[in-house]
C-alpha cells in the first residue's frame, strides 16, 4: 500500500537554529521553506489559528533519500523534552558517512554532544555485515546517529 519514506519530520523550538545545524554542521543541502497556515493546517494539526514554519534539507541529489523536514510551530508552547532511546518514539534518524572518524572529529570541532565515540560492530552471522556508528544531539537534543557500513 505504501511506497518508499517522502520525508522525515522533526519538531524543533528554534527552525533558524536548526537550519544552520543542519546545514552548515551536518552538510544537508537547504531546499527551501514554506508556511503552513489555514483551515487545512489547523485540521491536520489540530489545533486552532496554526502556523507552522517548515524547513526541508537534503543530504543528496539522489531522489531516493528523504529530505528532513524542520517543524517551528508559532505561537504554540513546544514541550522540550530530552529525547532517550529508551522511549516509545522515534529513536533517531541515521545519516550515512564514507569516513565516521571524520565526521566525529568534526562535529567535536563544532560542539556537538556526542554520546560515545564511534563503536565497530559485526552483525555478518545475522545477516547483516560490519558497521561503525555513534549517536549525537541536534540543538533540540534530539538524537541522530552516523553510520558506516565497513
Amino acid at each position: 500500500m505504501t511506497g518508499q519514506i517522502y520525508h522525515v519530520g522533526l519538531t524543533v523550538s528554534n527552525l533558524d537554529q536548526s537550519i544552520q545545524f543542519y546545514w552548515d554542521v551536518l552538510g544537508l543541502q537547504f531546499q527551501g521553506e514554506i508556511l503552513m497556515e489555514g483551515p487545512e493546517t489547523d485540521t491536520m494539526f489540530r489545533r486552532e489559528s496554526c502556523k507552522a514554519r517548515v524547513a526541508y534539507l537534503n543530504g543528496t541529489d539522489k531522489s531516493g533519500m528523504p529530505p528532513v523536514k524542520l517543524i517551528q510551530f508559532l505561537d504554540s508552547q513546544i514541550s522540550k523534552q530530552s529525547a532517550d532511546l529508551f522511549t516509545t518514539s522515534v529513536s533517531e534518524l541515521c545519516f550515512y558517512t564514507e569516513d565516521i572518524e571524520k565526521m566525529y572529529q568534526h562535529l567535536q570541532k563544532h560542539g556537538v554532544e556526542c554520546l560515545s565515540a564511534p563503536q565497530s560492530f559485526d552483525f555478518t552471522a545475522r545477516g547483516f555485515g560490519k558497521s561503525k556508528a555513534f549517536y549525537f544531539r541536534d540543538p533540540d537534543g534530539i538524537i541522530l546517529e552516523i553510520m558506516q557500513p565497513m
